[in-house]
């Protein structure tokens, strides 16, 4: 759910340009203190090991299109798989479990092996970040525009849901840096 998140995220702030002027006046998009931004940065380093496990009763990868049948046999090109795939400590699978990468990859190559993967890493320790939380935290990476090399983060509440159609109505806050 969080990769449908960001690739929608991703697509609206490609589209949100054509938009800005004419909502700027409707409180749509504001500036905010540029200070929020200023603040030390950290860096941290993670090693895992990501298990793509395609096979057996605890499979957590799947077709979800297959690749072009007898097209290529070396790039798989056109195979989409949707994953939930174990991220462990050590390169056996019965290392320590310390998260799950959860997300989609596509093979997009018709001459090589080549894949565009879009996921989240929900590790095991520190803040969670599920869909029912009250807020959920996603990156914004990117945009067009005045939004070209925005960087930032997303804030998603549910505002309204009915478990019984699926409907819901989520408030987003965006906070980004951009150029000028």
């Amino acid at each position: 759910m969080g990769a449908f998140k960001i690739f929608l995220f991703l697509f609206l702030s490609c589209y949100t340009y054509t938009t800005v002027t004419a909502q700027n006046e409707t409180g749509f998009v504001s500036s905010i203190d540029p200070k929020v931004f200023q603040r030390e940065q950290n860096a941290s380093h993670f090693r895992f090991y990501w298990q793509d496990i395609v096979a057996g009763d605890n499979a957590a990868s799947f077709d979800i299109i297959s690749s072009l049948p007898d097209y290529n046999k070396t790039s798989v090109f056109g195979l989409v798989k949707i994953i939930d795939n174990p991220l462990t400590l050590g390169p056996q699978l019965s290392s320590k479990l310390v998260g799950r990468a959860q997300g989609i990859y596509a093979s997009i190559s018709q001459t090589v092996l080549n894949f565009l993967m879009i996921m989240n890493f929900a590790l095991f320790e520190g803040k969670k970040n599920v869909a029912n939380n009250k807020v959920r935290e996603m990156p914004v990476i990117g945009g067009s525009g005045v939004f070209r090399f925005a960087k930032g983060y997303a804030e998603a509440s549910t505002y309204s849901s009915d478990p019984n159609t699926g409907d819901a109505t989520i408030e987003y806050n965006v906070y980004v840096s951009h150029y000028i």
